[in-house]
């Protein structure tokens, strides 16, 4: 009987051991109707704390198909053109043993060629002009207008991986390989001085024209450079026939012989190429010759008119390239 007892005193015991002790309350604090919930002050808070802008942040629009370039969007990236430019350069002349010196090179060596064979012996004539003079003064615009053209029209296939991955206008990449041109030109511009001193070439009022037809030549490259790279990525044939039209185009331009020498009733023929009246433009700045305002008015309107076509093409097959490229 004793057993049984101390063993139904032990589980009594177990029991109430093994029971939880009630849990404490704690006091809460009388609340009144004007009091917010805690969600409520943190949203109030926020509310209270944030204003909103009365014009919006980012504003989404349908971009206008009638205009050619957005000069706004370019010029927030005018600091890419300036490393693409000089990455052009680095790249350009990177392990040569002369250097910027070949920017020389190319026109002198074409000059001394051009003076002996078509000045002492084809007797070309240049309007009493000395030949070398004359042939590098058209040598210097065209080496750089051609290399500019070439460059250009490359220059989308040579930045695959760039277009690929990064956004950015497009249109940076063939203007960088032809403002890199410039560098080369103003280089090979030191011994275009050392002949016109030479030959004692005086300085006239015609050299205020020098910067104008400069910018010209610019714009007419950047135009073709623009137009054929977008031309490029569509069809890979632009590339392989772009060096012989070239080649083509130095011999109708008034680069070893003068426009004079063209009979007069088709002399009209040689003013509709655009450099035409460009490169005549440049020797009349620098040699005291007569300006042919005729054919300089209509190398402008021409450039003017291929840039904003050029443009415009460029902008329609932009959104292709990174599919097609």
């Amino acid at each position: 009987m004793s057993k049984h007892r101390r063993k139904a005193n032990m589980k009594i015991t177990g029991n109430q051991s093994a029971s939880p002790a009630p849990a404490l309350r704690q006091p809460v604090a009388p609340t009144s109707p004007d009091t917010p919930e805690p969600a409520a002050q943190t949203t109030h808070h926020l509310v209270h704390h944030y204003e909103v802008p009365d014009k919006p942040v980012v504003v989404i629009e349908s971009s206008k198909a009638w205009v050619p370039v957005n000069l706004a969007n370019l010029w927030s990236y005018r600091e890419l053109l300036y490393f693409l430019v000089w990455r052009d350069i680095k790249v350009r002349y990177k392990q040569t043993m002369l250097g910027a010196l070949w920017a020389i090179l190319q026109p002198l060596v074409t000059m001394m060629i051009f003076t002996y064979f078509f000045g002492k012996l084809a007797r070309i004539p240049t309007e009493g002009v000395p030949y070398p003079i004359f042939f590098y003064t058209g040598l210097l615009l065209w080496t750089y207008f051609s290399g500019a053209v070439v460059m250009g029209a490359n220059s989308l296939l040579g930045n695959t991986n760039l277009i690929t991955k990064v956004y950015f206008p497009r249109l940076i990449i063939p203007g960088a390989a032809v403002g890199a041109g410039l560098i080369d030109f103003a280089i090979a511009s030191v011994l275009l001085i050392g002949l016109l001193l030479y030959y004692r070439f005086p300085v006239t009022w015609g050299y205020l024209m020098l910067l104008p037809l400069i910018v010209l030549t610019t714009l007419l490259a950047l135009a073709l450079a623009i137009w054929l790279a977008a031309l490029n990525v569509r069809f890979r044939d632009v590339r392989y026939a772009l060096p012989f039209l070239i080649q083509a185009w130095m011999f109708l331009s008034p680069i070893i012989y003068p426009s004079t020498l063209m009979p007069a009733q088709w002399r009209w023929v040689m003013i509709l190429n655009p450099l035409t009246g460009i490169i005549e433009g440049f020797r009349a700045a620098l040699l005291g010759k007569e300006f042919h305002w005729l054919a300089l008015g209509y190398s402008t309107f021409v450039t003017a008119l291929l840039l904003v076509y050029a443009s415009y093409s460029f902008r329609r097959m932009e959104k292709h390239f990174a599919e097609i490229i």
